[in-house]
């Protein structure tokens, strides 16, 4: 409940816009997508419907806590599609060529091994998936002091780093304001 009243508020900007958000991913009826870091769910929850009846999705975090939470809240709305998964924070336990698309949203800038990751999230992906990052733009003198201190890298180096790990930038979507939503795709 704690991190409820974090994550889900209005004034959070991805919560504020998760409709957007959601209808700028594409999803259609049959795909299999991952929600990595995915917090409190609210994402995968979002997602589910939206793959339904025949694709999946994968709620991934590195605490039990969310997953299992997420787990009982998809029980309790009757929704059968959501895989809870506790990763690791140097790999991604989803087997490979399984994935439409990966999400990652204000999680890469936890990422502790970030070339680990997307080396498994590359892994995880269908040739010609998708990989989305939403994530806190880092600019001196415009970002709040919190967000210079807590993100480890720019919106540059963290395209930088995704490019250097084989996938292939498509677009910058100028949806969000305090964050950037990257679209990459893994090469056939």
């Amino acid at each position: 409940e704690k991190w409820k009243a974090a994550f889900e508020t209005e004034g959070r900007e991805v919560y504020a816009k998760r409709q957007a958000i959601v209808a700028a991913l594409k999803l259609k009826p049959g795909m299999n997508v991952a929600d990595i870091g995915a917090g409190t769910g609210f994402f995968s929850l979002m997602f589910a419907p939206a793959v339904a009846p025949n694709g999946k999705v994968f709620a991934v975090d590195i605490a039990a806590d969310f997953i299992e939470a997420i787990q009982r809240t998809a029980k309790r709305q009757g929704i059968d599609n959501i895989v809870g998964i506790v990763n690791p924070p140097d790999a991604l336990s989803i087997p490979p060529g399984s994935l439409d698309l990966a999400f990652v949203c204000d999680s890469y800038h936890h990422f502790e091994y970030p070339q680990g990751m997307l080396a498994a999230i590359r892994a995880a992906l269908k040739p010609g998936g998708q990989l989305i990052v939403i994530d806190y733009e880092k600019i001196p003198g415009l970002s709040s002091a919190w967000v210079l201190g807590h993100v480890r890298a720019n919106k540059a180096i963290v395209t930088r780093e995704i490019e250097m790990a084989g996938f292939r930038p498509l677009d910058d979507l100028p949806l969000l304001t305090e964050n950037y939503f990257l679209r990459f795709e893994k090469p056939d």
